[in-house]
């Protein structure tokens, strides 16, 4: 399918079959990139993401001065030590949220004059819980407009140390960039969590990959984090498959009652998005785990069980479960999940709008959806919205697998973590992957 399609139709073809491989996780490749910049040595990323998102954090790292070297998913980086080489730049890091949060407490490491920007979009989205941890930790980094959102200038001259709080609220990701910033600041650093912390699994991640670079964290629980000095070790390292990717072709299955494997992705993950393999078996499906590779077999006809999820550890993959919630035997309630509301749009005002555009009955709740299964197709092609939302187009094609007459606007928006993706959803749902 051409990228530059206005449009994509999905049609049912009866129950899906296949295998694949899908991208390397987003959240281990950007996470590697950050870590093995601040590492001693030449770090080896296989296996790696290969989209605007990690495209976007490889180009940032080279304006600071890093060398990076990217042919395909193999990337090569070559550390520098803690240091940021270059003492001024400007960052264009589009609408990829993972990167500005992440580069904001890197450049902090530096001496010079940093500028972080992205599209209208990203200067929506919330992040001085993030610059007022840094300025706590001895950081000159301020939103310019004064509201909270990019574009943000760090003045930076390196990190003292200290302690610092950290909202938990909005999103893991401040957190996790705090963490790995945090071994080369001069002195310990205490990062004091407030209120509940959002997507649990994302720190554990984060606490993993500094581990393999060779650094250990101190912990109570999810509340408090203690990084002594410390430095990363350069390491070779292979990223498993995208769980975000794979919940989508899982959900297929769950759909239409098919069974489909993905074969870079096993019963060993860390993602934390890997969970929704829990919620389809709760509906239903049968998953069978391996060292490699995980399946998903449907219910016969694709009834899946409807009930009661809190997504809180894996906030995203609540739109694949709205897609799925249209063909469950009885409501879906979709909790705990309030921070969908500043992602890439209002994932939550989104579903309930795209999903009723099918007929669907959806009630929209301040941090969730409750989902009724559709009652009848519709009858005629209904074109839904994206949003530019990448996540919004994949799930959206979860219902066109099950449901005729879906038509999604906008899916080269897919290229911001999986530009091959309705190549490989059509595919499937025709037949063509074995």
């Amino acid at each position: 399918m051409s990228t530059t399609s206005e449009t994509v139709r999905v049609e049912p073809r009866g129950p899906v079959e296949g295998s694949l491989r899908v991208p390397g996780s987003k959240s281990l490749t950007n996470r590697y990139l950050v870590v093995a910049a601040l590492a001693d040595g030449v770090s080896r990323l296989h296996g790696a993401l290969v989209a605007e998102d990690s495209e976007v954090l490889i180009r940032a790292l080279g304006a600071l001065g890093l060398e990076v070297h990217a042919r395909g998913g193999e990337i090569e980086v070559h550390g520098a030590g803690g240091r940021v080489p270059a003492a001024r730049a400007e960052l264009d890091l589009r609408l990829s949220g993972t990167s500005i949060r992440f580069l904001t407490a890197l450049v902090a490491l530096g001496h010079g004059r940093y500028r972080l920007d992205g599209v209208e979009r990203m200067r929506e989205r919330p992040i001085e819980d993030l610059l007022s941890a840094l300025r706590e930790l001895g950081a000159d980094a301020h939103s310019l407009k004064g509201n909270g959102c990019p574009p943000l200038e760090v003045h930076a001259a390196g990190l003292r140390g200290g302690v610092a709080s950290v909202p938990g609220g909005r999103s893991s990701q401040y957190l996790s960039a705090l963490l790995m910033a945090a071994p080369y600041a001069d002195d310990a650093v205490t990062l004091e969590v407030v209120g509940e912390l959002q997507s649990k699994p994302f720190i554990d991640m984060t606490l993993d990959v500094m581990h393999d670079f060779g650094v250990q964290v101190e912990r109570d629980g999810y509340a408090r984090f203690r990084v002594r000095p410390g430095r990363y070790r350069a390491r070779e390292v292979t990223v498993e498959g995208d769980a975000m990717a794979a919940g989508y072709f899982w959900a297929a299955a769950a759909v239409t009652g098919g069974r489909v494997r993905v074969t870079n992705l096993g019963s060993a993950t860390r993602q934390g998005d890997a969970r929704i393999l829990e919620v389809l078996e709760r509906m239903g499906c049968r998953v069978v785990r391996d060292e490699d590779a995980t399946a998903v077999q449907g219910p016969a006809g694709g009834r899946v069980r409807g009930g009661d999820f809190d997504l809180n550890d894996m906030p995203d993959q609540a739109q694949t479960l709205a897609a799925v919630a249209l063909f469950a035997d009885r409501p879906v309630h979709i909790r705990n999940v309030w921070n969908l509301r500043i992602k890439e749009t209002d994932r939550l005002s989104a579903l309930a709008t795209e999903l009723r555009r099918l007929g669907a009955t959806v009630e929209e709740e301040r941090d969730g959806l409750l989902v009724h299964p559709l009652a009848q197709p519709p009858r005629a092609p209904v074109t839904l919205d994206t949003y530019g939302d990448h996540r919004m187009a994949m799930a959206l094609a979860v219902v066109g697998a099950a449901l005729p007459n879906v038509v999604i606007r906008d899916p080269g928006c897919v290229a911001k973590t999986y530009p091959g993706f309705f190549d490989d959803f059509l595919a499937l749902v025709a037949g063509g992957l074995s």
